[in-house]
């Protein structure tokens, strides 16, 4: 018996196959991603809010939530019932970071469930305590673009205020993280990414030169340089949502003036310090700088990228630097970049050697505005399934049935969205 879906899902589903003809496996592929998130992952709480797992971990991490639902604003805008659903998880993921904003994953309930007992300051509703960038941006940006695609402004309310000011108060303490910051984490007898060096404190950074510190990537390993390039570019971008939140809807002068500021303090650093002279690609970003001239030059599959650039708003693909970068990334000089018998892209030191990421697959088809390119992109990402009809974490470029993660719902919502970006579905971001 066929499951029933939302009728909005249902007439958005008619298009997409329509559009994409008579190929039978990408239709099921999409329908299993795109339905697999709502299905498995979303659970509508008592006090009106929305709380998502990731997938085969049951704890919902600010970040991944976001990328989960993102596909469905493009329901939202007509389905009030899926519109509730996302302005639910803004307003959870807002009292979440009022609990702790270091924290990038939490628990449905205060239950002390956790990834591991880590020697930082827990409470029984976080399931990690790893201070990421990208958490604090993600629920701001779902925020704005609920709006933008769908009118609404009911999220916009004094809890959601409360955490834009504390947001921008961590950001302000992580520009001086060496004499200001309180925060710290160790992880014992555990892989090196998996903890910070100098007694939880991490590796040593110049301060106060406008960036702003970050403990972990997106990937939950441990920053080699505590200046993370992707992650402050995508923190410039989410002020500047808050600049015109705070004057547009909130009416908060104050508001919009410190997320502007702070916004130019970050940006101007990133083109001070967060640019190198490459001998072969010319200008271009590194992934992560120390201030005092250390730089690491890579690219994560994890979002936000080196790579995302023009996906999270920060330039445009056309940018010159950005496509310097690109090029650089999309080669063998990145060192997680791999080619093999089935497949080539980037990878991560979070998986092993040799595996590419189906979310980096898909960011490259986003990033391209060429519709061949992203064909490509999806007829790869179709052919390395690993016969499951859906997407993994990562999966080995010689054998695509060696993968990790059969459940990752962040993965299954990238491939939807590039195969609804494909057949012209396409995110408002104004």
């Amino acid at each position: 018996m066929k499951k029933q879906l939302p009728q909005s899902m249902e007439n958005l589903l008619k298009d997409v196959y329509e559009k994409l003809g008579n190929d039978e496996k990408l239709k099921t592929m999409f329908e299993n991603c795109y339905t697999n998130t709502l299905d498995t992952t979303v659970k509508k709480m008592d006090d009106g809010t929305t709380y998502v797992i990731t997938g085969d971990i049951p704890a919902m991490w600010l970040r991944d939530s976001v990328c989960q639902l993102r596909p469905y604003y493009f329901l939202a805008e007509k389905d009030e019932e899926i519109a509730n659903l996302i302005e639910g998880l803004v307003k959870r993921q807002m009292k979440y970071i009022l609990l702790d904003p270091y924290a990038n994953a939490f628990n449905e309930a205060d239950n002390g469930s956790c990834w591991e007992k880590d020697i930082t300051e827990m409470s029984g509703w976080i399931w990690e305590r790893k201070y990421e960038i990208d958490s604090l941006c993600f629920p701001l940006q779902m925020a704005y673009l609920l709006w933008k695609n769908t009118g609404k402004t009911s999220h916009f309310d004094d809890t959601f205020k409360e955490a834009a000011y504390k947001i921008i108060e961590v950001w302000r303490t992580e520009q001086n993280h060496e004499e200001n910051s309180t925060y710290s984490f160790i992880r014992k007898d555990c892989y090196y990414t998996d903890t910070l060096s100098r007694d939880g404190k991490g590796a040593l950074v110049k301060s106060n030169i406008g960036l702003t510190w970050s403990g972990f990537r997106p990937s939950d390993d441990a920053c080699q340089y505590g200046y993370l390039i992707p992650s402050n570019m995508f923190a410039v971008v989410v002020l500047k949502y808050l600049n015109e939140i705070s004057l547009e809807v909130l009416k908060d002068e104050k508001l919009a003036e410190e997320s502007i500021k702070l916004a130019k303090e970050i940006e101007d650093a990133i083109e001070t310090y967060g640019v190198i002279e490459h001998y072969k690609y010319g200008r271009m970003y590194a992934y992560e700088v120390d201030g005092f001239g250390q730089y690491n030059l890579m690219d994560d599959a994890n979002l936000p990228s080196l790579l995302s650039i023009p996906y999270i708003g920060y330039r445009d693909e056309n940018d010159e630097t950005y496509k310097n970068t690109r090029n650089f990334i999309l080669g063998n000089g990145n060192p997680y970049y791999y080619e093999g018998e089935k497949a080539k892209g980037i990878g991560s030191p979070h998986t092993p050697i040799n595996y590419i990421w189906h979310i980096s697959l898909a960011m490259q088809g986003l990033t391209s505005s060429d519709k061949e390119y992203k064909k490509q992109i999806i007829d790869l990402m179709k052919a390395t399934d690993g016969n499951t009809n859906l997407m993994h974490e990562g999966f080995n470029v010689d054998n695509p049935e060696e993968f990790t993660r059969e459940w990752f719902s962040w993965a299954n919502a990238m491939f939807c969205e590039l195969v609804l970006d494909y057949c012209g579905y396409t995110v408002k971001r104004k």
